[in-house]
């Protein structure tokens, strides 16, 4: 089965789940596969057939990882291939702010040094700042209290290998996980892997489009990303644009949207919202967190994929010229019923974001993870410290 048609397969089974509708993949239920289905977690570590509960007589003897020290890791989740993961579900206690975006996921494959996904634990689950709350997508989901989901498919040949690491400064009490998967599954160089980067910018770089993703020399499959925008001065400011920019493209994108709620699939500002392949589970106040998945509409590259956004606003011009001065960028918005002293403008905020993609040959090496710090600051449902100049 290709690759892509099992994405599609998987959201058309998960429909139901989110009350939506979607048309089913014909035989993905009732076909007979000569697969074979495993599923680690802490009762069964290796996934062993017939290995699972046999800690404490059965009764419950052992379901999580307990006491995850502060700066500890543990290598949670391996298996030889071929295969493919089918699900993820996880949880951590406690399960603050500063937790849940200090909590990092890795996942590796085919026996690789450098992770394919190195992402803070409730970002890659779609929420940034930090947020804890609950929303249903086709490929990743929060059920409540705090149950993290993630149904993408992954595929590995020879091996694959998940690392959780305590970076917060708090011990934590719990890690509860369960992955499934199945063994057998036909894998080839023609199918992409999956790979997950997280980035920050606070405060973004002013008049500089924010990059969501940049990689080379592979051919791959781009399928979404999490924003999250934490709005440092007032007024509206999703008029930035996505640009993605393909096999070559340097100056100007292939592909621009024309503002940013209208890629993530919305119209006319950002309302709380959540459906199959796009939302916005947060906005609430100056923090926004937002989804998109290319799942009808994949993002094909040959080698090469830059994903930016800009970070633009719109407002009086008086009002943008009074935050900026003499630096501000602007256009006015000229329209015969509109008025004429209306302006498109740049501006700064802080914007952090997960790409997800597929795409083989594996990266060779990736872009550092922002430290403690710098993924600590001004989160969701913490203090507010003061507001950075605009300038």
């Amino acid at each position: 089965m290709k690759l892509s048609h099992l994405i599609l397969g998987l959201v058309g089974l998960l429909g139901g789940a989110c009350t939506q509708t979607s048309n089913p993949d014909p035989g993905g239920l009732y076909r007979l596969r000569d697969l074979e289905n495993r599923a680690v977690s802490a009762e069964n570590l290796t996934g062993a057939k017939g290995g699972g509960g046999t800690a404490g007589n059965g009764v419950k003897g052992n379901p999580c990882i307990v006491d995850l020290k502060s700066g500890q890791s543990v290598s949670f989740f391996e298996a030889e291939g071929p295969g493919m993961i089918r699900h993820i579900w996880c949880t951590v206690g406690p399960h603050t702010a500063r937790e849940v975006r200090n909590v990092i996921l890795r996942m590796y494959w085919e026996g690789s040094e450098v992770p394919s996904v190195e992402v803070p634990l409730s970002d890659f689950f779609g929420l940034a700042h930090g947020a804890t709350r609950p929303f249903c997508s086709a490929l990743i989901s929060v059920q409540p209290v705090l149950g993290y989901n993630c149904d993408i498919p992954m595929p590995f040949a020879r091996s694959a290998r998940f690392t959780v690491t305590n970076d917060s400064e708090t011990d934590l009490d719990f890690f509860f996980y369960h992955v499934d998967y199945t063994l057998g599954d036909r894998v080839t160089d023609r199918d992409g892997r999956f790979h997950a980067c997280f980035r920050r910018e606070n405060p973004t770089r002013y008049g500089q489009d924010y990059t969501i993703l940049q990689t080379e020399g592979a051919q791959g499959v781009f399928i979404g990303c999490m924003l999250g925008v934490r709005s440092l001065s007032d007024g509206w400011w999703g008029e930035g644009e996505m640009k993605i920019y393909l096999d070559g493209d340097r100056e100007y994108p292939t592909i621009c949207g024309t503002g940013t709620e209208d890629y993530f699939c919305g119209a006319w500002g950002m309302v709380q919202h959540a459906d199959l392949y796009r939302g916005a589970p947060l906005v609430d106040g100056r923090f926004n967190s937002m989804y998109r998945f290319h799942v009808t509409d994949p993002i094909y590259f040959k080698n090469d994929i830059r994903v930016t956004i800009q970070q633009m606003g719109l407002d009086h011009i008086d009002v943008a010229r009074a935050r900026y001065g003499d630096s501000l960028i602007y256009r006015h918005d000229f329209h015969p019923r509109r008025d004429p002293e209306r302006a498109f403008y740049r501006r700064i905020d802080d914007v952090c974001s997960v790409a997800y993609w597929y795409q083989y040959p594996l990266i060779r090496s990736r872009e550092p993870l922002p430290d403690r710090a710098a993924r600590s600051r001004n989160l969701y449902g913490e203090p507010e410290s003061e507001m950075p100049a605009p300038m």
